[in-house]
């Protein structure tokens, strides 16, 4: 059932509202600017939906974010809330995404396989005074190369950075190579959109993104280190990121295309 229409406050009245809660911080004059704003909540939360995350959850860290610039808003200066609201708003549901994607979680196999991997790859370079390649690895182990491959990218996947973070020698983030290179506002709907097509590739494709564009490696310097050849790496590279494009399209795209 739709919510009853409410009366909007004029700017006077909100104002009016803000010097007094400033004076008082009275729970209930909060909750009256909180009501006043409710429709900017709905009208910024709507904007992140279609991401996975349901629309009451958005609308509740949205409802986060106005109550921190209700209590940081000063009405002595010069600028309309609503002005001053919508970037803590949107930073809170920017965040929320973030925090969201973060974090990989590896099936319990992978992560006992990727414990035993790292106590080898250890004890080996102590006794050997150099990291193991991958068949030294699998020697060791007794686990496959595959298998080795495939622990070694899940860990490096565990723990994804923010498509934001840019390479180790400053030129470029995987936004840039995916052709958004803007960063206005404007463009906060593809970058979220893209965070969470990163969790549509598979454990490899994960780690060879997080290698390529946040630790900054070539293709080359990828083959290397997982011990498979560079016609490879470039493959999987392209697959991935033509899949992240076709979700951008997807997901903020016009939904007659």
């Amino acid at each position: 059932m739709p919510d009853s229409p409410r009366k909007t406050p004029s700017r006077s009245e909100i104002r009016a509202l803000f010097v007094s809660y400033t004076e008082t911080r009275d729970p209930k004059v909060k909750n009256a600017l909180v009501d006043a704003h409710m429709d900017l909540v709905h009208s910024l939360a709507r904007r992140f939906a279609n991401r996975g995350e349901p629309l009451d959850d958005l609308v509740q860290v949205a409802s986060i974010g106005l109550l921190k610039a209700i209590d940081r808003f000063d009405p002595e200066r010069n600028v309309q809330f609503s002005t001053y609201a919508v970037p803590t708003i949107v930073g809170e549901l920017k965040r929320y995404f973030r925090d969201r994607a973060s974090t990989i979680r590896l099936p319990r196999g992978l992560r006992e396989r990727t414990y035993k991997l790292n106590a080898a790859i250890q004890q080996y370079s102590q006794e050997h005074g150099r990291p193991p390649n991958i068949s030294e690895i699998a020697a060791a182990t007794g686990i496959n190369e595959e298998e080795v491959i495939e622990g070694l990218e899940g860990a490096e996947a565990s723990s994804v950075a923010s498509l934001d973070t840019t390479s180790d020698n400053g030129e470029m983030s995987l936004l840039d190579v995916l052709g958004d290179d803007d960063r206005a506002l404007a463009n906060l709907d593809e970058r979220l959109s893209l965070a969470g097509s990163m969790s549509n590739l598979d454990t490899r494709e994960q780690s060879l993104i997080y290698l390529r564009f946040v630790e900054g490696l070539s293709q080359t310097e990828i083959a290397e280190r997982l011990g498979i050849s560079q016609m490879h790496v470039s493959r999987l590279l392209r697959r991935a990121l033509m899949i992240l494009r076709q979700d951008l399209v997807a997901s903020t795209g016009p939904h007659s295309a």
